[in-house]
């Protein structure tokens, strides 16, 4: 899914990726006798409103748990239980792993590690202020970058904690549009369209309004005609592959004038995420009810969305020391 040299607004074309990469029908847990037979009793004994039903905890009832949906969470750790003693392998319910519960969040770990790549954004937005002047052209690129990713880890974070229709397409569309966004600020950055040529004034507003356009559109087919996983998938995959190609011929273009270490920082972010990648093709059943592979992913991208914002910062002020205001080839 990842190729050499992207920026870090690929981080996010990763995650969504990684996070429609998932069983959207029942899983084998659901189709399990005993689950069901369980969740039968557990309703009919527990939820019935003119027999006394079992009280659920309030901080449960902030985070909008009913009483069926705690019978289905109880159940699925009684049935986890009884197949782990029978010497059974651990099973899906509803595409997800049997994860304890923490506050009432259903994926503690993916919700810490969410909130971790937040601040990493709101950290970077804050360096990129303190270390980028105002007139930088380019910086209100960056931090519109860095706008959207806090967005798309707060929907992150939402959607870990309750996986509702509404916070699912909150978490995708918000990713979708830092996805889009990447796509939208590379070239702006790549081929200088902030400087104000006529030509590039034209394309650049050219530019904007496609992007536009194509997001609503996204939008629009996914609300109003078809909510299809393959599709915001491979929209996803193409608008990835362009930002990583620009991303590539810029990363090497840089360090083959310059020599400077800092060139190929983004050629260091793209091992950094094949590395925790792997996380993903190798998923596991939670350690210890809490901690798997795709939480694990959301912790490995903390580190490559610093060293990205160091690297936004460092070719600002190479850009800003040699004077490199002037035109390329329009």
């Amino acid at each position: 899914m990842l190729r050499p040299l992207p920026s870090l607004s690929l981080l996010t074309f990763v995650l969504v990726c990684c996070s429609l990469w998932r069983t959207v029908e029942a899983s084998y847990g659901d189709r399990l006798p005993e689950f069901r037979e369980c969740v039968e009793v557990c309703a009919s004994e527990n939820c019935d409103p003119n027999n006394h039903p079992t009280h659920i905890p309030f901080h449960h009832r902030l985070l909008f748990w009913t009483c069926p949906q705690e019978c289905d969470y109880t159940c699925q750790h009684i049935v986890t239980e009884r197949r782990l003693a029978a010497g059974q392998q651990v099973t899906q319910f509803h595409g997800k792993w049997p994860f304890v519960r923490v506050l009432g969040m259903q994926e503690p770990f993916s919700v810490l590690f969410s909130l971790g790549n937040m601040v990493a954004h709101q950290n970077g937005l804050a360096k990129l202020r303190q270390s980028i002047p105002a007139a930088y052209p380019l910086r209100r690129y960056y931090e519109l970058f860095a706008c959207f990713g806090v967005a798309t880890w707060v929907f992150s974070a939402a959607f870990h904690t309750r996986d509702f229709l509404l916070t699912e397409q909150l978490d995708y569309f918000a990713a979708g549009a830092g996805v889009l966004y990447g796509m939208y600020y590379t070239p702006v950055r790549v081929f200088r369209l902030d400087r104000p040529t006529p030509r590039r004034r034209s394309v650049l507003r050219l530019w904007t309004v496609l992007c536009c356009a194509l997001y609503v559109a996204h939008v629009a087919y996914l609300k109003l005609w078809r909510w299809n996983y393959s599709y915001n998938m491979a929209a996803n995959v193409i608008v990835g592959l362009v930002q990583n190609a620009l991303w590539s011929y810029f990363s090497w273009k840089k360090w083959s004038e310059s020599h400077r270490t800092w060139a190929i920082w983004p050629g260091v972010v793209v091992a950094w995420l094949m590395m925790v990648m792997s996380l993903e093709l190798l998923d596991f059943p939670p350690l210890w009810g809490a901690l798997d592979a795709h939480s694990l992913w959301h912790l490995g991208t903390i580190g490559p969305t610093i060293l990205w914002y160091n690297f936004l910062v460092k070719d600002a002020q190479d850009d800003l020391a040699t004077g490199n205001q002037k035109d390329t080839k329009a």
